[in-house]
């Protein structure tokens, strides 16, 4: 629920001991985070939406 603007850092990836930062890609409302901390995703997946 935490509102963000486009350009905030949204979550950090880390993978083979390297971290990657992801910003978000438009300003509005994070909604449905499906990552959990220390867990992992895989290629592709949805992390979180964000609404108007």
């Amino acid at each position: 629920g935490q509102e963000v603007k486009e350009g905030d850092l949204i979550v950090v990836l880390e993978a083979m001991k390297m971290e990657q930062p992801l910003n978000a890609h438009r300003s509005g409302t994070v909604k449905d985070l499906a990552a959990k901390v220390g867990g992992a995703v895989v290629s592709g997946a949805v992390i979180c939406d964000i609404k108007d």
